[in-house]
């Protein structure tokens, strides 16, 4: 009876297990034909329309790049779309990581453009006191011409096309009919000279009869050399700004979007929605369509290194700030000079010009205009008379007027010229081969997979077998998954124009690559903290605070000597031992020291005998 039964039992046993293979076969097969996941990421990635994904994968379809003989999700409207969102999508990841670099160009393009105004305001400033304070008698005319002057200078560190020397003798040639009849000449009528033919002739004459001497033309010299390296390294960040606007904006040809489509959507097609490309496969596609790109890889990098050398050659050695601080020195110089030298000028000037000043009071140098306290009647030498004084009294009695002006930096403008072009070259290190790692990394992150499961364009694979090509146009020959044909002429226009700017740099600053470059870059902090960090409260003394003691070591505020030995000599006659030092806010002398430190001790064993 249990034999009957078990051949039964075992029949129906078959049935149901063969049902249910079936069954699970019918299910499995229809998950995996299913278009459900294409239309979610279809939809989630904004690709297009909804309605172009089909429900179920079609036999017959008719693709142009995704094509497969097994049954597909995709459509030619698909791709289409697909051709549309991996352009957008490429260009948005370049620009993300091109950004950054665009930023840094742009943000300090624009903080050393406002440094420059800052020192070009603190240098006009520096002149116009000047003026005011010891050439009164010619700072109300002179001023416009010192506004001009400075006009001018900010044009030409923004790159308009603005001549730097023919700028600075513009103001001293206007400057001469003033100094002559106001400081050689004071009993000429100045109203009547200005705006005549006089004045004109004054301005005309003014480089032949060179009345301030070498001064003009070493100022112009000096600022020439700083403010063209500043002026330069300007127009390069401009030149850098449009260079990252073309290269941003890219045109891809017709086999890179093939390439890219293939390489993003069509494993979609098959449903495929999580796996990745292949590491190599991706460099390959990438450096295919950024061929022309690539190409921009050496003349970029010769275009950061002109960067760090106009860098060098503006704030190494605080030049462009001392040569702008410098103009106050040599306008000093040239009206000193203008004055000792009255004489001869006014002689050659009435030859020339005609202007007849009558009777002179003396051939004598004319006595230079001081309003300072210090030079009083009796620091006169006695052998000398005020209206007959000798060259070189003159210029001893006004060493004082060429001690630079005392300069004390704002605790609120830390952020100095030099470490200002310290942090741009920091950041610039890290973009010096920015072209030729963009197709790395747009090939790394989450958007590739090195791992043993990779898509290769056509399957799924363990690894990548295809020859991986280098960067630029020559390697691209090889490259098997796109065809570049010819370069991108706007990318070429581009390259051109950036060595072009290269080449006229190196030809208008031949000396560039001989700058020092800075040993600290990046560590400067120390520098700026030590003198930002200081102020008159603090009791810190500027450069030309110092400089101003040594002109005139025997001269104080009280008009005191000061600073002298018994019997006459000069502290720094005697090597042997150090000069005072005067330190403002610091302790009391010792002689003061010693009483009160005595007493002090005493009353300290006085309160301890009474408390034992």
């Amino acid at each position: 009876m249990s034999r009957g039964i078990c051949p039964r039992v075992n029949s129906c046993g078959a049935f149901w297990i063969l049902s249910a293979v079936v069954f699970a076969a019918n299910v499995i097969d229809t998950d995996a034909y299913s278009c459900h996941e294409v239309r979610t990421a279809f939809q989630l990635r904004q690709v297009g329309p909804l309605h172009r994904v089909p429900e179920a994968p079609g036999t017959d379809v008719d693709l142009l790049v995704c094509k497969h003989p097994g049954p597909s999700c995709c459509t030619r409207k698909m791709e289409e779309s697909y051709q549309l969102a991996v352009k957008r999508e490429t260009l948005h990841n370049i620009q993300s990581y091109s950004y950054e670099l665009e930023h840094l160009i742009s943000g300090h393009s624009d903080a050393f453009q406002d440094m420059f105004q800052y020192l070009l305001s603190f240098s006009q400033g520096h002149l116009s006191s000047l003026l005011e304070g010891t050439y009164s008698s010619l700072s109300r005319h002179a001023l416009p011409h010192v506004n001009q002057l400075f006009s001018s200078l900010s044009l030409y560190l923004r790159g308009a096309n603005v001549s730097m020397e023919a700028s600075v003798h513009q103001f001293f040639n206007n400057l001469f009919p003033l100094v002559y009849t106001r400081l050689i000449n004071p009993g000429i009528d100045g109203s009547m000279m200005m705006g005549s033919e006089m004045g004109d002739c004054l301005r005309m004459i003014r480089q032949d009869v060179n009345p301030f001497g070498p001064h003009p033309a070493v100022m112009a010299q000096e600022l020439a050399g700083a403010l063209g390296a500043g002026r330069q390294l300007g127009l390069a960040l401009e030149e850098g700004l449009e260079l990252m606007n073309a290269t941003e904006n890219v045109s891809m040809s017709k086999e890179c979007v093939k390439g890219l489509v293939k390489m993003v959507y069509c494993s979609h097609c098959r449903g495929l929605t999580l796996i990745k490309p292949c590491v190599g496969y991706c460099l390959n596609v990438m450096r295919g369509c950024l061929a022309s790109v690539s190409e921009l890889d050496q003349p970029w990098r010769r275009y950061t290194s002109l960067l760090e050398q106009l860098t060098h050659a503006m704030a190494g050695h605080h030049s462009l700030e001392l040569a702008l601080l410098g103009v106050r020195e040599h306008v000093n110089e040239a009206l000193l000079y203008a004055q000792l030298h009255g004489p001869l000028i006014t002689a050659t000037v009435d030859k020339v010009c005609g202007l007849s000043t009558g009777e002179p009071t003396s051939m004598q140098p004319t006595s230079p205009e001081v309003t300072t306290s210090t030079m009083t009647s009796s620091s006169l030498p006695p052998s000398a008379a005020p209206s007959q004084p000798l060259p070189e009294q003159w210029l001893g009695q006004l060493a004082h007027l060429r001690s630079p002006f005392p300069l004390q930096p704002s605790k609120n403008n830390k952020h100095s010229l030099r470490t200002l072009s310290r942090e741009f070259l920091m950041y610039l290190q890290r973009y010096k081969s920015f072209f030729a790692a963009l197709p790395e990394m747009l090939c790394e992150g989450e958007n590739v997979v090195d791992d043993s499961m990779c898509w290769s364009g056509d399957e799924v694979v363990e690894s990548y077998t295809g020859r991986v090509v280098g960067n630029g146009l020559h390697a691209q020959r090889q490259n098997p998954e796109v065809k570049v044909r010819s370069p991108n002429p706007t990318l070429a226009e581009v390259k051109e124009r950036l060595e072009r700017f290269n080449q006229e740099t190196q030809e208008r600053f031949p000396k560039l690559g001989q700058m020092e470059a800075w040993d600290e870059l990046g560590s400067g902090e120390t520098e700026e903290s030590s003198t930002t960090d200081c102020d008159d409260e603090d009791g810190c003394q500027a450069s030309g605070d110092g400089q101003d003691q040594t002109s005139n070591p025997e001269a104080s505020s009280e008009g005191k000597p000061i600073g002298r030995q018994p019997g006459g000599d000069s502290p720094h006659e005697n090597p042997s031992k150090p000069p005072p030092v005067k330190v403002i806010g610091g302790s009391a002398p010792a002689s003061w020291a010693r009483p009160w430190s005595v007493a002090l001790l005493f009353a300290a064993l006085c309160l301890q005998w009474t408390l034992f």
